[in-house]
């Protein structure tokens, strides 16, 4: 309870106007002030060669990744070279089959002059020579953090390369791969409007956890408007499933990309992006059904690593590390979030397979997973990632050790670090609490990095009735009082928790205020972040 100590003020809607409006000053943007992809290290030089290929008809092969990142950046340049009718190939490494990005078992099977990395590719030192072996010129597109020995590429776009002045870095894959298409779009002299990719363009940014603010504001907020009034098959459908008029950062963040997440987590990823670029509704419909029922699995699996990840826990540690074998290695991603959420610490989640552990990593608030983990990378195989999510392959010998090392470096970070910002804004009266608090709200949207929805502070609000509802009734309504000087209640919603003896006992929570429209009227829908009481 001490980090809220800060958080007790109790506020009124002009008061939460002008906290949410300090908060993002001078970190908007306009799509026509995104700076020009010619101040991206390479770009030029890259845009030249694919220019050139096209002009001398070359072969071009896209490698992307098996996460909605790499799946959206595929599906953008599979779109765009679809435009001006040049055929490539596209491949989606598959997780159980090829493992990650770019490698010697990807390139068995790719005949091309030319080979695109998009979200990957970084670290593809083994592949690099390869290509150079076989005289294929390898353009590595990539977000995340180079490390000390980059590939003997071709060359190399990457935001993050030493010596870059493209003045905006925490951009994820698809927005790489998205300003190298409009060099390529200037190199030939060509009028397509690059915008018609925002909607794909958008969840690419929301799922890959990139901050909402500057740039990724802009294109995030463009893209929640095309998907609003779709045009492309993928996206018609989208918004039908969602059946809302107006679609939020949340909904791509908790329906949408765990969707398309699915088919690389649990299948192929390749079904995802036949999804993104499928040229009929009747063709998007078929398959996204398809990443509902994986989706669904996704979801029975992940459940159940979470609750035997849960019991693994030591709650002493700084940084979390659970490891067990049977795991299924497309949800441990999810499972460590899931550990974030709950326990307020970074998260490690490793599925065993013999002498051999792969995982996930996900951080919060300032700590750098992906600098933690470099600090003891003798102790790994391989890793890759940015600040908040990283991937990882270790020895099951040395997870122990990992464990141990990791939570003494930990012990140099401040405090602070481990602390979201913003997390807590203060204390809302429940009269205040309506449709025009809903308006100030909606006018700070998009939600999500570096913008979080607000949350609000219920301090000893006394509990006056619950009920179970959902699947198996796992989750629960909480009727509250907020004070005893409230002259109205409110209904909040616990998801993935249900309650015993609650009646009339006084509890002190975070929360999130939502809109929810069904059947075509709109709702407030109270949504329960963290409780702070032993219920």
């Amino acid at each position: 309870m001490s980090k809220l100590e800060d958080c007790l003020k109790v506020l009124d809607k002009e008061s939460v106007y002008n906290i949410l409006h300090a908060r993002l000053k001078g970190s908007e943007k306009k799509l026509s002030e995104i700076p020009p992809p010619s101040m991206l290290k390479n770009a030029k030089k890259a845009a030249k060669r694919v220019a050139d290929a096209i002009n001398n008809g070359e072969k071009i092969t896209v490698v992307g990744d098996y996460d909605v990142d790499g799946i959206c950046s595929t599906a953008i340049m599979v779109l765009f070279f679809n435009k001006i009718n040049y055929k490539i190939d596209a491949v989606i490494p598959s997780r159980f089959k090829d493992g990650y990005g770019i490698n010697k078992n990807i390139l068995k099977r790719v005949d091309a002059d030319v080979v695109i990395t998009v979200d990957n590719g970084i670290t593809a030192v083994e592949a690099a020579d390869i290509c150079n072996e076989r005289g294929i010129d390898l353009i590595i597109t990539d977000h995340h953090t180079p490390p000390k020995e980059l590939p003997k590429a071709y060359t190399i776009v990457n935001p993050k390369l030493d010596e870059c002045i493209y003045p905006f870095k925490d951009i994820c894959g698809a927005e790489v791969a998205w300003l190298l298409l409009a060099q390529i779009k200037k190199e030939l002299g060509l009028h397509i409007n690059l915008r018609e990719f925002v909607d794909i363009l958008s969840i690419a940014i929301v799922a890959d956890i990139m901050p909402l603010t500057d740039i990724n504001r802009a294109l995030v907020k463009d893209g929640l408007r095309a998907l609003s009034s779709p045009k492309r098959a993928s996206s018609i459908i989208i918004k039908d499933f969602l059946n809302k008029p107006q679609i939020t950062s949340e909904d791509i963040a908790f329906q949408i990309a765990p969707r398309i997440n699915s088919a690389g987590r649990l299948a192929e990823g390749e079904l995802a992006l036949r999804f993104l670029t499928a040229e009929s509704t009747y063709e998007a419909y078929e398959l996204f059904e398809k990443l509902n029922r994986l989706n669904e699995t996704r979801k029975y699996e992940e459940q159940k690593a979470t609750k035997e990840a849960i019991e693994l826990v030591d709650e002493k540690d700084s940084i979390i590390i659970v490891a067990k074998e049977g795991w299924h290695e497309g949800v441990v991603g999810i499972v460590a979030s899931r550990l974030v959420d709950r326990f307020e610490k970074p998260a490690i989640v490793l599925t065993v397979n013999g002498e051999d552990a792969k995982g996930s990593a996900r951080s919060l608030a300032e700590v750098n997973i992906y600098e933690l983990l470099s600090k003891h990378k003798e102790l790994l195989e391989k890793f890759g990632g940015h600040k908040l999510a990283a991937g990882l392959t270790i020895k099951t010998k040395n997870i122990q050790k990992l464990k141990t090392e990791l939570n003494k470096t930990a012990l140099n970070l401040p405090k602070s670090d481990f602390i979201p910002k913003n997390d807590v804004l203060g204390i809302l009266r429940g009269d205040d609490i309506d449709f025009e608090l809903l308006d100030i709200l909606d006018r700070f949207e998009p939600y999500g990095e570096a913008n979080s929805r607000p949350k609000f502070l219920a301090k000893d609000a006394k509990v006056l009735g619950v009920k179970k509802f959902g699947h198996e009734n796992s989750h629960s309504k909480l009727l509250v009082r907020l004070s005893k000087y409230d002259k109205v209640t409110h209904e909040f919603i616990v998801f993935r928790k249900t309650f015993e003896n609650l009646n009339n006992k006084h509890i002190t929570f975070s929360y999130t205020i939502n809109k929810n429209i069904y059947n075509n009227k709109t709702y407030i829908q109270l949504t329960v972040s963290n409780i702070y009481d032993k219920v």
